[in-house]
């Protein structure tokens, strides 16, 4: 039995976090957790996330929460292995390189298109993660 791709799903916008749920579960075999505030994500991370995708400003519903960059940093602390995607409704280039500088593996802006370029890059970090375990296979057989 193949094991399910287990995203967690972190935005203050519960509505746009409810859309995105539903897509992804329609989309494909995934396992989904969301939540609302960088604080609940890091609190879950023991859940063993594949991905996740994080707002970039995470204070639409609670003032003084950790925001997306604080929130990443957690994650990274705690496994830098894991891929974060920042998703945003900024469309800045400086914002999109501080998400790089903070160890994000992608920068999605929130538009109509950004589940089919989010589908895009998770299968690119499959892709990726099967590409490290072969040739690592491969260097220790050498």
């Amino acid at each position: 039995m193949k094991k399910k791709i287990k995203i967690f799903l972190v935005d203050d916008d519960i509505v746009f976090l409810r859309l995105l749920e539903i897509q992804f579960l329609e989309s494909g075999d995934f396992e989904i957790e969301t939540y609302t505030t960088g604080e609940l994500c890091v609190e879950n991370l023991a859940h063993k996330p594949d991905i996740i995708i994080l707002d970039y400003l995470l204070d639409g519903v609670v003032r003084d929460v950790m925001n997306g960059i604080e929130t990443l940093d957690k994650i990274k602390l705690y496994d830098a292995e894991i891929p974060v995607i920042i998703l945003s409704a900024q469309d800045k280039i400086d914002v999109a390189v501080n998400c790089m500088h903070h160890a994000a593996f992608d920068y999605v802006v929130k538009s109509e298109t950004s589940f089919l370029r989010l589908q895009k890059i998770i299968t690119a970090i499959f892709e990726t993660s099967k590409l490290k375990k072969q040739l690592n296979w491969y260097m220790e057989r050498m």
